[in-house]
């Protein structure tokens, strides 16, 4: 059944290329890739393919590009044209009008990285992380209109560590994504599966911004954590010194004042403020406790561990940043 099931694939991330490639390997018929336009990366800001389109090519699946497929004629014409069974979309970044929902037999089905319907929209991971969940999953549902507002078919659960950071739950979800997908297109062509439809409590994850990654030591320690493990490796976090040094913070943990193993000079600091260095630690209160800093990223310099940025770096107690 799956050789002659027609599936074209909409998605532009590694994300989305895990989900490509399970469908290919689990034999269904993928007759077309569509994903976003390449983009300039790199020091010499060349082109660069996106991984849905690189394994396209590696596996001579057709390949477009459209920069948008809203009142976009072409593309539509195109869509109708494969007479597809299913659309499926994984990570695309871009709504679909009706005109292309109606196209596919079975209809359009998303891959989404939340337990719907928690974290609607662009970022799912990242806000579960930066909000605290204690648990985070895939769900998979028939697409409407709506930003991630379709019926639900299958979900899978996974719990969000203390050790995890975006690209560990990410690469996570990646898998466990793929292979649910199967597991739904599987159910819907056996008719075994349920709709289910979203209740109208709701959270949203909006797309991030530059303000987003600032870390705000109004903040408690926990909260910086999370927000800290929440954006790395990608796109990490930063703050600054009132001298205008700018750094990126990929890697934290936060001490509770009862934790403090160290005795401070002063009995009350700013938030903000470098209360204690040594060769391989870093220490800054935040609203509830400190922050210790485990990787660091200073301005026209690379990623470094805490050792070596202080081995060749001047913060001293009493800095604040900001």
């Amino acid at each position: 059944m799956r050789e002659n099931t027609k599936v074209v694939f909409m998605g532009t991330p590694e994300f989305a290329r895990e989900s490509l490639k399970t469908l290919v390997e689990s034999g269904y018929n993928v007759v077309a890739c569509l994903t976003n336009p390449d983009k300039p990366a790199g020091r010499g800001m060349k082109l660069k393919p996106s991984a849905v389109k690189e394994y396209a090519m590696e596996h001579s699946i057709p390949i477009y590009q459209p920069t948008k497929v809203r009142n976009n004629i072409e593309i539509e014409e195109l869509l109708k044209s494969y007479e597809p069974d299913f659309i499926v979309v994984v990570a695309y970044g871009k709504i679909l009008p009706k005109e292309i929902l109606e196209i596919p037999k079975y209809g359009c089905i998303n891959v989404h990285g939340s337990l719907l319907p928690k974290y609607r929209g662009a970022a799912p991971i990242q806000w579960a992380i930066i909000n605290g969940e204690e648990e985070t999953g895939i769900t998979t549902m028939y697409m409407d209109v709506g930003m991630d507002t379709g019926d639900m078919l299958l979900k899978e659960k996974i719990p969000i560590v203390a050790s995890d950071n975006l690209g560990s739950v990410h690469d996570k979800l990646m898998v466990i994504g793929a292979n649910l997908l199967i597991k739904t297109l599987d159910g819907i062509l056996d008719d075994t599966i349920e709709r289910i439809k979203q209740s109208n409590e709701f959270s949203v994850a909006p797309m991030l911004n530059k303000e987003t990654t600032k870390i705000d030591f109004n903040n408690t320690g926990k909260e910086i954590f999370n927000l800290v493990r929440g954006l790395s490796p990608f796109p990490g976090t930063y703050t600054t010194l009132k001298d205008g040094r700018v750094f990126k913070i990929y890697d934290v943990q936060c001490i509770p004042e009862e934790n403090l193993n160290i005795d401070l000079k002063e009995n009350s600091y700013k938030n903000g403020e470098v209360v204690y260095t040594s060769k391989d630690k870093l220490y800054i209160k935040c609203k509830e406790g400190y922050i210790s800093v485990f990787q660091i990223q200073p301005q026209n310099s690379k990623r470094m561990n805490i050792q070596s940025f202080m081995a060749g770096n001047k913060v001293k107690i009493g800095e604040v940043f900001n």
